[in-house]
């Protein structure tokens, strides 16, 4: 008889592995960039290059303890590493609530583990990485014939087809504006979409493409009215598209029933 596992262990194993992970975010958003390895050398202060000790390194609780500097040189640490690491934790937690203990929950955290790294890395350098973007392209069509379920119909598969004419759908649309705009969408954006489309389904992605283009340009009409820009201010899009990938990845079937249903 197997003994069923209480639902508090699982969202606290969820946490706790996406808080660890988050950690490893924070060392894949500064690296990757400067195409440095992930694994070597060990973490270390930019500053003294002491490295970082395991006591150190412990998710959020080392950030408080050591008050938000290096121990030995007393370098101030961002506190955007204590917050990739907690958002990265809720982001799992919230992927089981909404999941449950399946094969594409396991699937769905590792995409919004990737998308944090994308977020971070395109605002600080305005770049998505090639690196992240074409193994998710492969990743995408290869889940979606075993793994994946067709986000709006969990029972049945997005399967090799639906996961085609997603990455056709995302991929082709950014890439028309590109060549229309002569440029105006970079190339790393076109790779996010069609990842995203492999693991959405053209209707998903369709979505995502609508709700991150209206979260950039209420973004873009902020920064003209509060902070003196012009609509020739460069602006990545990659976060963007990314809060608007997690939107639709919890809440799409509701979204689309809603204007379905106003429709």
């Amino acid at each position: 008889m197997m003994l069923a596992i209480p639902q508090y262990y699982l969202y606290f194993t969820f946490l706790t592995t996406g808080l660890l992970i988050g950690s490893f975010l924070n060392v894949c958003i500064h690296r990757l960039p400067l195409k440095l390895s992930i694994v070597r050398p060990p973490s270390h202060c930019p500053n003294c290059n002491k490295p970082i000790a395991a006591w150190q390194n412990i998710p959020l609780i080392s950030y408080l303890v050591l008050r938000g500097r290096c121990h030995y040189c007393g370098l101030r640490i961002s506190v955007r590493y204590p917050f990739v690491e907690l958002l990265n934790g809720l982001f799992y937690v919230f992927t089981f609530h909404r999941f449950g203990l399946t094969s594409y929950s396991l699937f769905y955290v590792i995409l919004l583990s990737a998308l944090i790294v994308i977020t971070f890395i395109d605002i600080d350098h305005q770049i998505i990485p090639d690196v992240i973007t074409i193994p998710g392209v492969i990743l995408g069509l290869a889940a979606s014939a075993f793994i994946l379920p067709d986000p709006y119909a969990y029972s049945r598969m997005l399967g090799l087809g639906g996961s085609v004419t997603g990455l056709l759908t995302g991929g082709g649309i950014f890439y028309i504006i590109a060549v229309v705009s002569k440029g105006g969408m970079g190339g790393g954006d076109i790779k996010l979409m069609a990842m995203l489309g492999a693991m959405f389904g053209w209707k998903y992605v369709l979505m995502t493409i609508f709700i991150g283009s209206f979260l950039g340009s209420v973004y873009g009409l902020a920064l003209i009215a509060l902070k003196g820009k012009d609509r020739k201010t460069k602006v990545p899009f990659g976060p963007f598209l990314a809060a608007a990938a997690a939107m639709v990845l919890f809440y799409g079937r509701e979204m689309l029933e809603l204007y379905l249903g106003a429709g």
